[in-house]
This record gives C-alpha cells, structure tokens and sequence, in this order.
C-alpha cells in the first residue's frame, strides 16, 4: 500500500513538472501501471519518439485538459502488455475497467481539438455530470445501469451529494455509472420528466438499467451513503426486477399506465 501510494505520488509529481516542457515517459510495465492508477483518467501514448506522429498534439492537448495526466511510452517491448501493436493514443478509466484506443494509423489526420474531444468524450469518472459529451461514453460503456442523481447546481445538497456518491461508487466499479443530472437546466428537463420530476422534487436517485429499459427511484427520504448502497444492491440482487411489470418509479408500485403528465 505504502509502495503504491509513493509510486502515485512520484507520478503526479513528474506529471506536473512536465506537462509544460514536454509529456513524462515511461519507461516499463509497471511505471505504465502504476501512471494508470494514479488517476481516475489517463492517457498515454504509445509512440515510438517524441518526433512521432501524433506526439505534439498530445502535448498540446494535455496542456487544454489538464486534468487528464497524459505520458507516452517509447518502449515497444512494454505495448504488447496493453494490447498495443502501433502507434496508439490510449485512455484509460477506472470507473468501468475500460482502454479507449485511438489508432494513428487508422486515422488521415489529427489535430489537438480532435485530441481533446477524444479525451473528454470518454472522461468518465466515478461520478460524472450529464452533458452532451459525456453522454457519448456514458452510453458507448460497457456498463449499461446508470445510478443517477439528480440536483440542482447551486443548491445546497448539490456539492455534498456529488462527493457523498462519489466515494461510494468505486464500491460498483463494472457495475454501476454514477451519472449526475444538473436539474436546473433546461436541457436535462426531458431526463427529469423520464422519471416522473420536476426540477422542484429534488435532491432525488434514480437508477437505470439500459437492458431492460426500465427506470426507478429511490423513495424519497435522506439521500444516505447506507440508502444508496442498499438500493444499487437490491438492484444486483434482482430485487428490483422481480416486478413483471414496469414499477412506478415515484412508489415502487406497477404501473398500469403512464399518467403524469
């Protein structure tokens, strides 16, 4: 535990002092381990020299979301052990386990923006805000059950909402996104009328679960680390599909047709 946090901590550090100068190489399989762990986010490239193509635009890139660590590894004989066989731009994010490749080879041409487009489309972290970026890797994951809260950005519960289930959702890592719906704009209002709310009912949780299209909330109540926990959980259990209908998400009772209006 104590070598893994030093190592993390070296890894920042040297992330930081050379973000400016240039990307921090890495030079073996661990240093490559122990820089994707360091961060809920990183990328990594996997190129031959800093004269290689795709290099400057991800120093450049790195530089416009500086808070993605990027570095690249020269060391052809470490790529193989990420299922890297040319020159690749990788992201890696812990919250669904997942590697991200883009392939320099597969593509005509890049440029920095492409770059930082590519890294905040697939920026999912353990707890994510909806927006139409996002959105893209949150349904492109392997992980198709969303945990999601919905708040109101400037409320009071807004900041310690988001904190509170973002250190509760590595417990679901591959299970679960923890997704969070700002309620107080209007372009998450088609997110909110989904599960029956209006702006007005929140702090609320719901969850969802692409496979089967179905959706439900928490019940009202305190939004407790315990409550949270309990109701992801009764969802794995299969408790909360045990319903042979679609369960009113405001109650846990069937629906027998769909009247909010």
């Amino acid at each position: 535990m104590l070598v893994t946090l030093c190592l993390t901590l070296l890894v920042s550090s040297v992330v930081a002092a050379d973000k400016e100068s240039g990307l921090p190489k890495l030079d073996d399989a661990e240093a490559v381990k122990a820089f994707i762990d360091s961060a809920e986010v990183v990328v990594i490239g996997f190129l031959e020299n800093e004269e290689s193509f795709g290099y400057e635009e991800l120093l450049a890139a790195s530089q416009k979301v500086d808070l993605v660590p990027a570095a690249i590894c020269t060391v052809k004989e470490v790529w193989a052990d990420f299922s890297i066989s040319s020159g690749t731009i990788s992201l890696f994010r812990k919250v669904d386990n997942h590697q991200e490749n883009l392939v320099l080879d597969e593509i005509k041409t890049l440029k920095s923006d492409g770059l930082v487009n590519f890294i905040s489309t697939n920026e999912l972290r353990y707890i994510t805000e909806y927006d139409q970026v996002t959105a893209v890797g949150l349904f492109n994951s392997e992980v198709k059950t969303h945990l999601v809260l919905f708040a109101n950005r400037g409320s009071k519960e807004y900041t310690e909402l988001k904190e509170r289930l973002g250190a509760l959702a590595p417990e679901f890592t591959g299970k679960f996104l923890f997704v969070l719906i700002n309620g107080g704009i209007k372009s998450n209002f088609k997110s909110l009328n989904y599960f029956g709310l209006k702006s007005t009912d929140l702090p609320r949780v719901g969850l969802y679960d692409k496979h089967s299209d179905m959706k439900w909330l928490l019940p009202e109540g305190e939004i407790s680390t315990e409550r949270v926990r309990d109701f992801c959980q009764s969802f794995l259990n299969g408790e909360l599909k045990s319903h042979d209908q679609q369960p009113d998400v405001a109650t846990g009772r069937k629906d027998k047709g769909d009247d909010r209006k």
